[in-house]
């Protein structure tokens, strides 16, 4: 009876290949309930019915219809409501303009004017609101990608850890079965 050579060297790798895997699975756990936790604080509810029937995008209102009335708790609800929601009334409220396009429209139109000035005159008061408004809106939805964003990060742990801990089983299976060579 002999074993084979590889066995011992199976066994090692099985047993670290488990231990990564559940380490890493933990982790993907931890970082999926830390996500949930901070986004369920925010008490923000998916949009449904007549918000999702207004927008413009009909693929937008495809991908809200799917969470509607639901409470944003996770990555992908975050991903969706950031750039199907918030990202769609930014771009309707400026017209299709990104924020440091706004911006720089509005220091070009009040450059050489005090801050007076700029208030007392109704076009450039509403481009300073809009100005507001879309850093606001772009300041939210930085903050719901970069949930999404952990979100992916501990899913990956989470996949990444599950095939490890099946290749520790694989080799646990070769290493520490009995039988001979």
């Amino acid at each position: 009876m002999e074993t084979s050579k590889y066995s011992p060297i199976a066994r090692v790798l099985s047993v670290l290949l488990l231990i990564g895997g559940v380490v890493l699975v933990a982790g993907g756990l931890f970082t999926h309930s830390q996500v949930s936790a901070q986004l369920a604080q925010e008490k923000i509810v998916m949009p449904k019915g007549e918000a999702i029937a207004k927008l413009q995008d009909a693929n937008s209102r495809e991908i809200l219809e799917g969470y509607a009335g639901q409470p944003l708790t996770t990555g992908p609800q975050a991903k969706a409501f950031a750039d199907n929601f918030v990202w769609q009334h930014l771009m309707a409220a400026s017209g299709g303009k990104s924020y440091s396009e706004v911006s720089g429209e509005l220091m070009k139109k009040s450059q050489g004017l005090s801050p007076e000035q700029v208030k007392a005159d109704p076009e450039l008061g509403k481009l300073q609101g809009l100005k507001q408004q879309m850093f606001t809106g772009n300041s939210l939805r930085g903050m719901l990608l970069n949930a999404y964003g952990w979100w992916t990060a501990g899913s990956v742990c989470l996949w990444g850890g599950a095939s490890l801990a099946a290749l520790g089983v694989a080799f646990g299976v070769f290493g520490f079965r009995p039988g001979r060579h």
